[in-house]
């Protein structure tokens, strides 16, 4: 079975789902979405009527919960894979609501399997888990003896809440404690103190690094680099937002308050590279009737020289898993009664979102027959035109050195619809729509 991933915006498959094989990090999104949804209409199905009075809502629940099991079911052999950090991001998207929402016992047992596999990556004298084996898919680098390499990337915080998870669900506290040890490391390793300032927020702003690689004979940083971004000292912008959302998963879990400074000043440095972003990441929209848009929308790094500034190379995955993370952050804050800055982030997030949907949302739209059928019927609203993805203009990446086959830009992706999707469900959970 093969896995949706991106959907090109041009040239021979333009519109259509590129796939890949179920080993593939990306893997455990596309039925993510399907569980995301699931649980609007399980716990949320005044939702699904704001549009349309007469969905039937037991017969889309049904629809819904048998398509999941379709598309989940073969990736729970992945959860056995100690060769990738990515089981987070693999498992826990579907397997986490198969639990809470059906009670699947199967797979809380598939969650916990993931958590202890990826906890045989993890080294107690580096307090870190392994992110890559190798890094060979860029021009001249070949980085492959892992005896000598410890390679630690960005994203991995966020496969951080697959191990906190699964603590809490087993009782299996060793779990826990390598995720928080890991994220301390990556503290001092990953994140950059700025010297700007944003106004309203008197603390750190950070930028990230996306690549370090550590000597495992001496815990220390040997190098350096980014494999995705502009360059080893630019600040890509998802690189940026899975730390955002990381760290602020981790705060949640934790209560360690260094992870919710972390967490902040990572959101507040985000920000204010989008509101100083030149004039010209601002277009005309028809939607907005001539008004300009786009200033939320990230570029795919925030360093990077713009080569055509009448469209500039965006990345709108950055932006949803961004909004994400700072909706959690918001709801920890409101906890501590921070409610200031709560909002600050509630606002920010519904902006971004906003503002992505203002330059991003495919027009070539389908719809779903739910009124009166047994079943769910599915139709183009447009016969003529086709887009399979709910977002455009993504970047997977757009490094001059990665390998052709991995360079992908201007494109619809998988993991920016999932964002996208469990944002309006986190707005839901919340009690904010």
């Amino acid at each position: 079975m093969v896995y949706p991933e991106t959907v090109p915006q041009s040239g021979p498959d333009e519109g259509r789902y590129q796939s890949r094989e179920t080993d593939f990090w990306t893997c455990g999104f596309f039925p993510g979405s399907i569980y995301s949804l699931l649980e609007r209409a399980i716990a949320h199905p005044h939702a699904l009527m704001a549009d349309r009075a007469h969905v039937n809502v037991p017969v889309l629940r049904q629809t819904l919960e048998q398509v999941g099991r379709i598309w989940s079911d073969p990736i729970r052999r992945q959860a056995h894979r100690t060769d990738t950090h990515d089981l987070g991001f693999v498992i826990l998207p579907h397997m986490r609501p198969r639990w809470e929402l059906l009670h699947d016992s199967q797979a809380l047992d598939t969650i916990i399997t993931a958590a202890e596999s990826l906890h045989r990556r993890y080294d107690p004298r580096l307090r870190a888990i392994r992110s890559w084996d190798t890094f060979d898919w860029h021009e001249n680098v070949n980085i492959n003896n892992p005896e000598e390499n410890f390679l630690v990337i960005i994203d991995s915080l966020c496969n951080m809440d697959l191990l906190f998870y699964a603590a809490a669900q087993s009782g299996k506290t060793f779990l826990a404690e390598a995720a928080v040890a890991h994220s301390q490391t990556l503290l001092k390793s990953h994140l950059r103190a700025e010297t700007a300032s944003r106004d309203g927020y008197p603390g750190v702003l950070y930028s990230t690094r996306h690549l370090v690689n550590f000597s495992p004979q001496t815990c220390m940083v040997k190098e350096v680099r980014t494999a995705q971004g502009y360059s080893h000292s630019s600040t890509w912008s998802r690189g940026q937002a899975w730390a955002i959302l990381g760290y602020a998963q981790t705060y949640h879990w934790s209560g360690c308050i260094e992870f919710l400074d972390a967490a902040c000043g990572l959101a507040e440095y985000f920000l204010l590279r989008l509101e100083n972003a030149p004039n010209w990441v601002e277009v005309a929209l028809p939607g907005l009737n001539g008004w300009p848009g786009g200033r939320y929308v990230p570029l795919w790094d925030f360093d990077a020289p713009i080569k055509q500034p009448q469209g500039p190379l965006r990345d709108t995955s950055a932006g949803v898993i961004a909004a994400l993370g700072m909706l959690i952050l918001s709801q920890d804050l409101g906890r501590l009664e921070r409610h200031e800055l709560s909002a600050r982030y509630v606002e920010a997030a519904l902006k971004i979102v906003q503002s992505t949907l203002d330059l991003a949302l495919a027009q070539e739209k389908a719809q779903l027959d739910v009124a009166t059928a047994e079943t769910v019927v599915v139709k183009d609203i447009d016969t003529e035109r086709r887009f399979d993805a709910i977002l455009k203009h993504a970047t997977v990446c757009f490094n001059s050195a990665s390998f052709a086959e991995n360079r992908a830009s201007d494109t619809g992706l998988v993991y920016a619809d999932y964002y996208l999707i469990e944002f309006g469900t986190q707005l839901l959970r919340m009690g904010l729509f």
